[in-house]
C-alpha cells in the first residue's frame, strides 16, 4: 500500500508539472498593462519572426497571446511590456471561455506582418506634425516615408497598408491662410515642380492622380487609415475629380462657378451631399493657436464640422461602439481599448458630419449629443479604409510650434491604441473576417 501511496504522489506531481508547464506568453490589454502602446509593437516583433499571435477580442481589453519563446520574454522585458507566463492548461481554459456563444469575444489569428508606408512630405515637416508616425516610432513598428513621386511611380504596390499624413489632397495647400510665408513658398515650389515634371497642369490635378492611385490601392486589397484632413480632404478630391474647386490664389484661375453641381458622390469613400467651400483663407470660428481653431488653415466642406461645434475641452470626447466580436469583427478590432470613452482633440479636420456620411459606413466612435463622428470604416473592394478625426490624441489643440508629444509620458493612451489597431488589423487570417 505504501508503493501505492508513493507511486501516486509521484504521479501527481507529475501531472503537476506538466499542467504547469510554460506554454504561451499572455500579454494583458487591460488596466494592468504598463506600457499598451508598446505592445503593439511587441506583437509586430513577434510577427516578423514568422510567428503567429492570437488576438483575444475583448478579453482583458483586447489581449495578445502567443507561444512562449525565451526570445520573446527577454522582448518583453526590454520594451517594458507587462506579460504573464501561462500554462497550457490557461490557454485552454482562456479559449474555452472566448468560444463561449454567449460572451461577447472572439479570438483572432495574426498571421504576417503587413508592409507599412505612411504617406508624408520629405520636406518641412517635423516629428510632431503627426500623431501616426510617433507612435510607429514609439512602438517600434517599422516603416517607410512615401510621398506623391513614389506613388506615382508605383512604389505603393510593395505595401500592404497605408497612413495619409494630414495632407490636402485637393491642390488649395490646406487653404493656408499666410501665404507668404517660407513654408508655404517653399512647399508650393516644391509641388508645382513636381506635377511639372509629371506633366500636370497643376498641382490639384497631380494630387487627384495621386488620390485616385491611393483609391486604387484599397479596391486591389490595401489598408488605409487617413487621420485629419487627409480624411475628407481625400473624398472631396474624388468627388471634384470633373471640376475645379481651388481659387485662383492657389492655382491661377478662379473654380468653377457651378463646381458644387459637378460633384460626383459615388467616387467617394465615406461622405455624400457636402458642400464644398471654395473661397480661401480660414473658415473656423475663433481665433484660437492651433488646429481646429483658425491656426493652420481653413476648411474644405461642411464635412468636417470644426467650424461650427462651440464644444469645451472638458465636455470634449467620443464613445466607442461596443460590436459583437464573433460577427462584426473587424470593428471590434478596430476599437479594441481598455477605456470606451476617448478624450476628444482638434485638428484641421476635427470630427465629422453625420449626416454626409453613407450609409455603408460603419461608425466606431461618435458623440453623439453633437451629431458628429470620430472614427469610421469601410470598404471599398476588396480593400478597408479607416478614418479618423483629429490631429494628436494626447494634444487638445496642435500647435506646430510646440515640442512633439513625448508618448513616454502617455503609455496607456486609449486615443493612440486606436492608430494601432489599424496597424495591427491587415496581419488578420482573412477567413475570420466576417463583415
Amino acid at each position: 500500500m505504501k508503493c501505492f501511496f508513493k507511486y501516486l504522489l509521484s504521479f501527481t506531481f507529475l501531472l503537476l508539472a506538466f499542467g504547469s508547464k510554460a506554454a504561451s506568453i499572455l500579454i494583458p490589454m487591460d488596466e494592468l498593462q504598463k506600457d499598451h502602446l508598446k505592445s503593439y509593437g511587441l506583437a509586430f516583433w513577434v510577427l516578423k519572426q514568422d510567428a503567429e499571435v492570437d488576438w483575444l477580442l475583448n478579453y482583458r481589453g483586447g489581449s495578445f497571446m502567443m507561444l512562449y519563446n525565451k526570445k520573446t520574454e527577454d522582448e518583453c522585458k526590454i520594451r517594458g511590456v507587462s506579460y504573464e507566463v501561462i500554462s497550457d492548461a490557461k490557454v485552454a481554459e482562456i479559449t474555452a471561455q472566448i468560444n463561449d456563444p454567449s460572451v461577447n469575444m472572439d479570438l483572432v489569428k495574426l498571421q504576417k506582418a503587413p508592409r507599412m508606408a505612411v504617406y508624408s512630405p520629405k520636406v518641412g515637416v517635423k516629428p510632431q506634425d503627426d500623431a501616426v508616425i510617433l507612435v510607429l516610432k514609439y512602438a517600434e513598428i517599422p516603416f517607410d516615408i512615401i510621398y506623391d513621386e513614389e506613388i506615382l511611380k508605383g512604389d505603393l504596390n510593395k505595401y500592404d497598408w497605408l497612413h495619409l499624413h494630414h495632407e490636402d489632397f485637393t491642390g488649395q495647400y490646406s487653404k493656408e491662410g499666410r501665404r507668404n510665408t517660407d513654408k508655404f513658398l517653399q512647399t508650393k515650389a516644391i509641388q508645382e515642380a513636381l506635377a511639372e515634371k509629371y506633366h500636370f497642369a497643376k498641382v490639384s490635378k497631380m494630387k487627384l492622380a495621386v488620390a485616385q492611385t491611393i483609391r486604387d490601392f484599397c479596391a486591389g486589397g490595401g489598408f488605409l487609415l487617413a487621420m485629419c484632413s487627409g480624411a475628407d480632404s481625400f473624398d472631396i478630391a474624388l468627388a471634384a475629380a470633373k471640376t475645379d474647386i481651388v481659387d485662383e490664389q492657389y492655382d491661377g484661375d478662379p473654380p468653377d462657378p457651378r463646381a458644387q453641381s459637378k460633384l460626383d458622390f459615388t467616387q467617394t469613400f465615406a461622405f455624400q451631399n457636402f458642400t464644398v467651400t471654395t473661397s480661401l483663407g480660414n473658415n473656423f470660428d475663433g481665433g484660437g493657436r492651433g488646429f481646429g481653431r483658425g491656426g493652420g488653415g481653413g476648411r474644405f466642406s461642411d464635412i468636417d464640422v470644426s467650424g461650427t461645434r462651440h464644444i469645451q475641452q472638458e465636455d470634449d470626447f467620443f464613445t466607442l461602439f461596443d460590436f459583437s466580436a464573433k460577427w462584426d469583427v473587424v470593428p471590434s478590432m478596430l476599437t479594441q481599448d481598455h477605456d470606451r470613452v476617448i478624450k476628444g482633440f482638434m485638428g484641421l479636420a476635427t470630427a465629422f458630419n453625420k449626416s454626409k456620411i453613407k450609409s455603408t459606413v460603419t461608425i466606431m466612435g461618435e458623440l453623439k449629443s453633437a451629431n458628429e463622428a470620430r472614427y469610421i470604416h469601410g470598404e471599398y473592394g476588396k480593400g478597408q479604409w479607416t478614418f479618423y478625426g483629429g490631429h494628436d490624441p494626447e494634444n487638445y489643440q496642435y500647435n506646430p510650434n510646440e515640442p512633439p508629444t513625448d508618448l513616454s509620458l502617455h503609455p496607456n493612451s486609449p486615443g493612440y491604441r486606436l492608430i494601432l489597431n489599424n496597424v495591427l488589423f491587415p496581419a488578420a487570417k482573412k477567413k475570420k473576417l466576417k463583415t
